[in-house]
This record gives structure tokens, sequence and C-alpha cells, in this order.
């Protein structure tokens, strides 16, 4: 199983209801893994198109 994120491990426990939980599922996911950090410039930015108005199908109020 592969679990990404595009946040730091320490923000994580903020995002659960209860701080137990999280912190015994962080535990347990931190522990029995491998984790990748990766930095670098992402994909999808350059995927992206530079103006709103040049994707087929967009809306223009003109």
């Amino acid at each position: 199983m592969i679990v990404t994120g595009n946040r730091a491990l320490s923000d994580w426990c903020p995002l659960f209801l209860s701080p137990v939980v999280a912190e015994a599922l962080l535990d347990w996911l931190i522990n029995t893994s491998h984790v990748g950090i990766m930095n670098g410039p992402g994909y999808r930015p350059g995927k992206r198109p530079k103006d709103p108005t040049d994707e087929p199908g967009a809306f223009s109020s003109g």
C-alpha cells in the first residue's frame, strides 16, 4: 500500500477528531513503513492551462 500526502507528518494529527486515534494510526503507519520524502516541482502544475479561458469548453462572459 502506498500512502501519499502533501502535509508533513506532524501536521496530520489535527486532521483526526481524536488525538488518541491519530497517534495510534500514525504510530502504526510510520513504524511499519518506509518513508520516502520527495522534494521538487510537482507534475501537475506543468499540465495546468495558463489561462482558464484557454481550456476548451471554458465559460466566457463575453
